[in-house]
Formats: structure tokens, sequence, C-alpha cells
């Protein structure tokens, strides 16, 4: 989460944070967590430090601490020693210094870190090349008041010593050595090509003694390659590591290397046994230790707030129970609610890992919750690049639909930024090696629940493998292409009565099934075991684990120079005769019938027909912010081409709540202009057109209510015109306006009668297949009633309710509805104040919420888990909404449901 909004709310208007990160600071032998700000007024910058809440979105979330300007006095030192490295993983330890004082930084590995301590460094670097021009700071001034007592730096920095001193007197008197103007260059990044013609002249004063105070990570023979990712490379280092990936078997040997994949539902359990068992089940320790957990905590208040005491319990009894003949780190823990992976690494391969990052997607109702999805950590051992997938998918027998559905989700969605900021981000399939694990809920189909438990009985695993979902599925190549699974030799891991080994005798019965399973995908990989643990008792699932043994890209150095240097001796031959050039397919591309919240998709081919490798980018068109209208995306909007090769490239059209409101009323229209650039070549350019159909999604209230046929028979003056009126305007037409749109009470009666008792209603997501009908038959009055589950009716009212412009509680009375939330009469009086289109849709749809919940003991549903999927919906902040203002908003609802 991007947590410089925050910063910025607490600045003046001409003051600008740059970048913010969250850090660990250490004081007094114990560990706090602050938030650093890179702030810059004019030419000048501080860094701000500030306390704050765990999510700081608003000023309201933050306190100032204290300010360290950057200017001579200032420093800033990575601490980073191969030791060092092996006790924190993947994170990264900083000294800030001011005159005489220093403070120790923890801050997490990964590229936003990495972006900061480079913002920081190019902020010094501008102050050094000025060094007779003193720094007011008379801006800074005014926060001072702000700050506690003498402020964090006051009571926690120590004296740095007298090198210090030295430094800074040498800093003011001493001119760059040419070796220093090299360094100088490369911490600015490719910024530092503008300053070479002038530096001299300005007298730059001297880093002597920095160079080893402010390092970037340290580059091995293994991964020099990789070097050439990084931002200060321009066109030339770009065009060259194309080369070298083509010709990387001239320099590659691999080396294998040991993964343990672990996976395993507790379903909401504390651990209570030792997990030995399960993870030091090898003879030998492995290299890495990737371990999945889902369900991890089933609270009410980890769904909606992924908040849970369980990720440290769980962590710790992880760590405990690795194998005891080695020594290992935590790289990195990511968590999405009950969705959680650790990664450990064996200390003496700590080194050789870099660029690594994690992320999460949530594929439950609206797409957003994350009771169900994925979560993921990427990144690269020596020259190999690595993703582990940890996943849950969407659960019920009859549900692998919606199971490849969350599949494709999770590739399409879970992407990963790359060091160098202006690369687009990784995708899951773009690694040498993908391992992915998780509860992938797949069930056995067409065999009862006797059969399969006799099949189990004999062991018969092969049989029973042939009516597995997951295996159809994959045998139809539907999810998982390309990735492999090993044999299954051991019994269903799901379901068993908690404490265990005795199949599911509830009501339901459940029938068993691998819901738990690992597969991988790449080359030079092998499997030594996969397995369950039948030992661990404590869930309804058995863990599940499985070894193998994968073959690592590693750099022969002798053989990487050679290549490189013929490499660059054919480049300069080949950059002084030829110019890139490239022939399109095509032109001209045409979207017919574009419909809210479904993706359209043309192919655009680039073959590269010059005599040297390019590189291309879709450019922005003057006075435009990005290089396409924000309904139209290119993947990848930048790259190479080898010389001779080709490229697709993804033209992708796809309508959100945010763009649908200008579309639906024709401000907007699917028209656009693609500028492709290419490096020392000309631009070509692509028009991109398409008709869009106007949909009840993304209208406001008041137009749906004045409309009696549906919104597509209607013509787009009348729309225009339409939407032109305000809520309390009356158009010029006298027909009376319905009550409440006819779109929503068509969803809702659908619901009232189908699925008063349906359960887990407005807890698990529909099918997006079922959506596009459901759309259709709203937009175009095809049906009088609607076809789909009840889970796709519900995700389609909250998505309609989502995708409305103004809320059904609009936002001009957001604030004065958060403000009375502990008042039930204030409540209701502001309701009745609301626009009477707007008043009887919430009067309308709190009446229906109301029914639902007579009926909880079926559909599971109860007051605050109504209150707080609602309450996000019907009262939308003008702007993100914090934790403080979700509860309040929630509690207001509340006092419209009664009681259950």
């Amino acid at each position: 989460m991007d947590q410089s909004i925050a910063v910025q709310d607490t600045l003046q208007a001409d003051e600008n944070c740059i970048i913010a990160v969250q850090c660990d600071v250490h004081l007094d032998d114990k560990t706090e967590s602050r938030l650093l700000g890179l702030v810059q007024s004019a030419k000048e910058h501080a860094i701000f430090i500030y306390t704050h809440r765990r999510m700081a979105i608003t000023a309201d979330d933050v306190s100032l601490e204290d300010i360290v300007p950057i200017d001579l006095d200032f420093a800033v030192v990575e601490i980073s020693s191969p030791e060092e490295l092996v006790l924190v993983g993947a994170d990264t330890r900083v000294r800030v210094s001011y005159k005489e004082e220093n403070l120790e930084l923890r801050l997490p590995f990964g590229s936003h870190s990495r972006l900061f301590l480079g913002e920081v460094i190019r902020a010094w670097s501008d102050v050094c090349k000025f060094p007779t021009q003193e720094a007011k700071f008379e801006w800074i001034s005014k926060y001072r008041s702000a700050t506690k007592g003498q402020g964090l730096v006051k009571q926690a920095l120590a004296p740095l010593g007298t090198t210090l001193n030295k430094l800074n007197q040498q800093r003011k008197t001493e001119k760059l050595t040419d070796k220093k103007k090299k360094s100088l260059e490369h911490l600015k990044g490719s910024d530092s090509a503008t300053h070479n013609s002038n530096t001299e002249s300005q007298g730059i004063s001297s880093r002597d003694g920095r160079d080893d105070l402010v390092r970037s990570s340290s580059h091995t023979p293994s991964n020099k390659s990789h070097i050439l990712t990084m931002p200060q490379f321009g066109l030339r280092d770009n065009l060259i590591k194309c080369e070298l990936l083509k010709n990387e078997d001239l320099y590659i040997y691999r080396e294998h290397f040991s993964f343990f994949l672990g996976t395993y539902n507790v379903n909401g359990q504390t651990p209570k046994e030792n997990l030995s068992p399960w993870l030091s089940c090898t003879q030998d320790p492995p290299d890495f230790y990737c371990v999945g957990f889902q369900e991890l905590d089933l609270s009410k208040e980890a769904f909606f707030f992924n908040d849970t005491p369980k990720e440290m319990e769980w962590t710790k009894a992880v760590s405990d129970a690795l194998h005891p003949d080695a020594k290992y780190a935590l790289v990195k823990l990511v968590r999405l609610v009950g969705i959680m992976l650790l990664f450990y690494v064996k200390k003496e391969h700590a080194e050789f890992i870099s660029d690594v990052e994690v992320e999460s997607v949530g594929t439950g109702i609206m797409g957003r919750m994350g009771n169900k999805g994925a979560v993921g950590v990427r990144f690269r051992f020596h020259n190999s690049d690595i993703c582990v997938v940890n996943c849950h998918l969407a659960a019920h027998v009859e549900e692998y639909e919606r199971r490849n559905q969350d599949y494709k989700d999770i590739c399409s969605r879970l992407q990963f930024h790359q060091t160098d900021p202006t690369q687009p981000p990784l995708t899951i399939m773009k690694h040498d090696v993908v391992l992915w694990i998780g509860d992938l809920n797949y069930r056995i189909s067409d065999l009862n629940v006797n059969n399969v438990k006799d099949l189990i009985s004999r062991k018969d695993f092969e049989m029973l493998h042939s009516y597995d979902q997951l295996k159809r599925q994959i045998d139809e190549e539907a999810v998982f292409v390309g990735f492999v699974e090993g044999e299954i030799a051991f019994q269903p891991t799901y379901k068993y009565d908690t404490g265990s080994d005795t199949w599911d005798t509830s009501e339901k019965c459940r029938v068993p099934a691998w819901c738990d399973r690992i597969l991988w995908r790449g080359k030079h990989i092998s499997q030594k075991h996969y397995q369950s643990h039948m030992a661990l008792k404590t869930s309804d699932h058995k863990p599940v684990s499985s070894l193998l043994n994968i073959g690592i890209k590693r750099v022969n150095t002798d053989s990487y120079k050679k290549t490189f240097e013929e490499i660059v001796c054919n480049l300069d031959k080949m950059e002084n005769e030829c110019i890139p050039s490239v022939t399109l397919s095509k032109r001209e591309f045409h979207f017919e019938n574009v419909k809210y919240m479904e993706h359209q998709a043309r192919t655009l081919t680039l073959v590269n027909d010059g005599q040297v490798p390019c590189q291309f980018e879709f450019i922005q068109k003057p006075n435009e912010t990005t290089y396409c209208k924000p309904w139209l995306t290119a993947s990848p909007y930048k790259g190479f081409i080898a010389q001779g090769a080709s490229m697709d490239i993804d033209l992708e059209v796809f309508v959100n709540r945010l763009m649908a409101p200008d579309l639906n009323s024709g401000k907007q229209e699917i028209e656009d202009i693609l500028v492709l650039h290419l490096e020392r070549g000309k631009d070509y350019f692509i028009s991109v057109t398409g008709s869009y159909l106007p949909s009840c999604f993304g209208t406001p209230i008041h137009v749906l209510c004045r409309l009696r046929e549906p919104i597509q028979d209607m013509s787009q003056e009348t729309l225009r015109q339409l939407m032109a009126t305000s809520v309390k305007e009356t158009p010029a037409s006298t027909e009376k306006p319905l009550d409440i749109p006819k779109e929503l009470w068509m969803m809702v009666d659908h619901l009232f009668r189908n699925a008063s008792k349906q359960e887990d209603i407005f807890q698990q997501p529909g099918l997006r297949s079922e959506f596009a009908e459901i759309r259709d038959t709203l937009d175009t009055g095809i049906a009088d009633s609607l076809s789909g589950s009840n889970h796709s009716v519900a995700e389609a009212l909250l998505l309609f309710l989502d995708a409305l412009p103004d809320p059904v509680v609009p936002y001009s009375s957001y604030q004065e509805c958060l403000e009375c939330c502990s008042d039930a009469l204030q409540c209701e009086k502001v309701i009745s104040m609301l626009p009477q289109c707007h008043r009887n849709v919430f009067n309308y749809l709190a009446a229906f919420l109301r029914e639902l919940l007579k009926n909880s003991a079926s559909n599971r549903l109860d007051v605050t888990i109504v209150a707080t999927i609602f309450a996000s919906l019907l009262l939308r902040s003008p702007s993100k909404q914090d934790l403080t203002e979700k509860r309040k908003a929630r509690e207001f609802f509340q006092h419209f449901l009664g009681s259950p």
C-alpha cells in the first residue's frame, strides 16, 4: 500500500512527499515501527519520521516525531556484511547519520526499499554538487513544534566519532577525482548523463570515504548479467542484455538445490502439536523451505480487517520444526487473511538471493475479499528467477468452474514489481521456475462416498485419481497448462474429524478428496517425494509435502567475460551501420460491442525486420499523462525484440466502474491513438476504436429511476440528457419516476424468492460467465427473470452498488453519517434527508437484508457480516477508507438491520 499519501496529507501545498517506506527502528534494546517520508520543498530535501498506525492512509494515521535534513552533515550507511545478511534474511540494515548522531533502521527487502534509498542518495548527491550553497531549511522550522520533545533522533542517536567529522570537512573542500565522478554518476543513474557536461565548472565537492558508506547490493559473478536490468543502464546496455540472454547457453551451467514445499489447511486452529513429522521428514536438510497455510484464522476480524495473532503462532511453530541439521533464515512472510506463505533459506545461500518481492490477490466476493485467493513470493537465486504461489480456491464439489476461474484470475492479477521501476511487472509465468502449492479444493466427481472409501481401502489410488477434478481439468487444458504434478500414492487429505484419522462423520459426510496439492513448472526439475503426513491431527486436512531437486542457473565467469566482449564488439559495428525498424501486423483495431466488465483483446504482432535488436515502447502523446486511455492496455507496453524475431502485444479493452459513467453518458468514446516508439528509430501510429453498449452498471440511481425501458433500448441523446440532470432536477418529461431502479428490483426479488436460505450468500463468489448473462438481461430486457446461481446474482447486486457513480448514501452525506454513527435516531434523520430515489433504495435494501437475517441459521449470515459488506458499498468514501471509517460506517448501517 502507498503510504506516501498519509505523509503528503501532513504537508503544505508547496511541499511534496517523493516516497515513503515503513521500517523498524532500534531504540533502547527494543524495536519499534516507524514511517519514513522523503519530503522535498523547492530544492531542499529532508526525511520526516512518523509514528503510525498499522495502515497509514491519511494524516490522522501518522504523528510527526522528528525531521532529518539532507545537507552536508547528512549520511546514510547501508550495513550489509555477509554475516548480517544471513541473520536478517532479505531485510536491509541502514544507518542514518546527522552531524555526530546516528540511527539504525531495518528496511524490508524489495524494490520499494531500494527505490527509497535511491531517492535519498539522489537528493544527497544533489547537495554534494553545490557545497558552497548553504541550505536554509526554514520550511522545516514550522514542523518542530509538532515533534515530541527532542525528537526521535535526539533520544536515540549516539556520537559517530571524529571520522565522520573529518569526512564532512573533506566534502566541503575537495573536488571529485575521476573515480568519484563515476561513482556519483552510478548512484544518480540515468540522470548523470545530463550533468556530465557541466559538473567540472560547477566545482563538485568530494565524496572521499563515502563510497564504502553508501553502497547498493553487491554483484557477484553469478548475477552480472542481471545487473543490466537496473535503471542506470540505457539502450546500449539493454541491447547487450538482450544478446546475453540469447547466448545464455554459452556461459551458464546448472547446479542442483533441494526445495521443500509444504501445504496445510489448518481450519482456523492454533498449533497444538510439533510439526517436525511434516517439516523434518527428509534425511538431509533441504536448501529451501516454502511452507503454505490456508484458513489460518476463520474469525470475522481476520476476514474483514486482515488482522490475526495466529500469524506469529504458526510462524514460530514452523521455525521450531525445520530440519535440525541446518540453520535457516526467514526471508519473507506474506499473508492475505488466512492464506500465508513462509520462505526460508539455508544461511549459506542467503547472500545469493536478490530481487525478493511479495504480492497477494483476493478472488473472493467481487474479486476482492481475501477469504479465497493467493499470495506469492518471487526471488532471484544466482541466475534463476523463481516464483512460489500459495492459494486457496473456491470450495464445494460442484464449483470446479469457479476454481478454474480463480486460477486464471490469480495468473493474470498476481504481478510483481521489478527492480527497475520503468519495467512492467512480472507475471507468474515470466519466471524460470514456478512452484504452486495450496488447498486447490478440487474434489472427486462421479463417485459416491462409499465407492471412494472402498478404493482408498484397496489403495487403488490410480483408479481414484481418474475421477479427480484437477486431473480432468488439466487433461482438458483448462488450468495449469505446462505444470507437472507427481504421482499421488497417498490417500486423500480431506476431510477428517479433527483430532483423528477418521473420515468425516458429520451430517454432511464429505466425500474424501485430494484438496491439498503441489505442482511445478520449469525445466531441470525432479521430484524426490510427494506425500501426506497422517501423524498430524490438528485440522480436518492432512498436510502435504514435496521435495524437489531444481537445477539453478549459475555463471561461468570466464565464459561470461568472453561472450560479453564478443557481443560488445559486434554491437559497436551494428550500432554504427544500422537503424532499427519493425513491421506491424496491423495499424487499425476495432472493438465491437464492448460491454461492462467484459474483456476484449486483439493481438498486434511486431516483427523486427532490421539488422539490430530493437527497443520499443508505447509513449505518451502531448498533453497526456499516460500512453493510452484508462480502458485500454498494451501488454507488454515496452520491451526488446531480437534481430529477426517477433513479439505479440495484447491490446485489451476493459471497462470498469471508474470508466463506465462517462461511456454510458456518451462523454467518452472507445477511441484512442497509440504511439509506438523505437529507440533510435521512428514512431508508428496505431488506431484503436470501438463501440460501447451502455449499461445499468455505472449509471446514476436517479437516471435509472427515469428509465422504464432497458437502457440499451434508449437513444444516446436521451441518455445524454438524463445524465446531464442532477438528482434534484426534473427532466422535460413529466412521467413519474420509478420508486427504485427496475434492475435493482429484479436482483433483490430473485434473491428474496430463491436465496433467503442459501448457505454463504454474499460471501461466496459467482461465475463470471453467469454475471455476463445477468448483466445482459438487465441491460436488454431479453428475459423476464434472471438466470445463473444465487451466488452469481448476489455478486451482481454488490457490483451494481459498487458501480454507482454516486453511492446510495451520496458522497455529500458521507461525513455526516460517520459523525452520528453511534446515535440511532440521528442516523435515521440523516437517511430521511436523502434525495427521494436514494432514500427509497436505502430503505428497500435494509428491509431485504433484515429478511435475510431471519434465516441466519441456514444462510450463515449475521448482522456483523451483512453490515460490513453492505456498509462499504452504501456508504462509500470519496477517498480511501481507513479502518476507523470502516468501523464507523458499519456501526451506522447496523442501526437499520435490527436483530436477526
